[in-house]
């Protein structure tokens, strides 16, 4: 099985090829990525593929896609949710060229991922849904209503190519050791050293209505991704790892008594520190965050034969390891000392103004 995986650098895309490496019925790998890492990884190949612009002097995505039994899309820019339009080049734009190129090349399957951030607002009493539930998102957040998007757009060329196989993954947050720079650059910025993310550290946490997220260890995801692959299935499927994450849960992993704020307050707080330059997660992330479904995991459980070999718990102690260490990867997106200095102002536009 020859495999493409578009956006293959980043913090799942380096776990689905570690993934795919060892897999058997895998016996080559291309990886496309808009800065190639110095990674040499067991059967893969690597390419240059910006999907924020059109095919350039290099290999169409078509020609990259010939001959490949699937894709997996993976590509997906989150930063600078200052600039709305950049993000949706990258994420919608891109998108339709990969959809695009597919059906040119003909590849028999095609494994998308798409998020929890997708998904309308959840129920009020908190029941668990399943794959069925509206993907409309929540319009505050470009992350969100990207992901929604390309919801509708799958459903389009599901219809339209019924026997390519699609499969749409909707994880919960992913985390891992290695990702951690990469996350700080992405959600926190400044506000956050390594040395002061330590539970012993922290005397409160926020108790916020509606604060109920899942997160997932990324080589989870990453297991639930090879089998996508090497099963024959379509559809959906929600993955995240037990126990659902609240407030109670996050006092214990911080050893931290609960304060009772406001969501209203909580927001003028992210809303000042993001215009202030102090933080390059929005607050529209927050108003996301706060109307999340729990996902029911089930289908993914009886349907792919996969389970999570790390708790929810374990998984944030891991990555909150990794903020207090700086830890990365051997990628540029996962680089713990990216080129343009230790809070990636590049990309975050943190520091900067107009």
């Amino acid at each position: 099985m020859r495999v493409v995986i578009v956006g293959a650098t980043g913090n799942v895309g380096s776990a689905v090829i570690r993934a795919l490496a060892a897999e058997p019925a895998v016996t080559s790998l291309t990886g496309l990525a808009r800065r190639l890492p110095r990674w040499e990884a067991d059967k893969t190949v690597w390419k240059r593929c910006d999907l924020r612009s059109a095919d350039g002097d290099g290999p169409s995505l078509t020609e990259l896609f010939r001959g490949a039994d699937a894709v997996v899309h993976l590509a997906w820019l989150i930063q600078p949710t200052r600039d709305p339009a950049e993000t949706w080049r990258t994420n919608v734009l891109g998108t339709a060229r990969v959809l695009r190129a597919v059906s040119a090349a003909r590849v028999p399957a095609l494994i998308c991922a798409s998020s929890v951030a997708a998904y309308s607002p959840g129920p009020g009493d908190h029941h668990a849904v399943d794959e069925s539930w509206p993907t409309h998102g929540w319009p505050t957040a470009a992350y969100s209503r990207e992901k929604a998007y390309v919801e509708r757009m799958l459903d389009t060329f599901e219809a339209e190519h019924p026997d390519t196989r699609v499969v749409r993954m909707r994880p919960g947050f992913l985390f891992s050791r290695s990702s951690a720079a990469q996350q700080r650059r992405y959600f926190i910025g400044p506000l956050l050293f390594g040395p002061l993310a330590r539970p012993e550290l922290s005397p409160v946490v926020p108790d916020v209505h509606g604060l109920r997220f899942q997160v997932l260890h990324t080589d989870d995801a990453a297991d639930a991704y090879r089998r996508a692959l090497v099963r024959d299935v379509r559809g959906a499927f929600n993955l995240a790892a037990d126990p659902v994450i609240d407030p109670s849960q996050l006092s214990r992993i911080f050893h931290a008594r609960k304060l009772k704020v406001p969501p209203g307050v909580l927001r003028a707080v992210m809303a000042g520190a993001w215009h202030g330059r102090l933080t390059p997660a929005s607050p529209g992330l927050l108003d996301t965050l706060l109307r999340l479904p729990v996902m029911d995991c089930s289908r993914a459980h009886s349907i792919l034969g996969w389970q999570p070999r790390r708790d929810a718990e374990e998984t944030l102690r891991d990555v909150i390891d990794g903020l207090r260490h700086n830890t990365g990867g051997p990628t540029p997106p996962l680089d713990a000392h990216p080129p343009g200095g230790r809070l990636h102002e590049l990309a975050t536009g943190i520091g900067r103004r107009p």
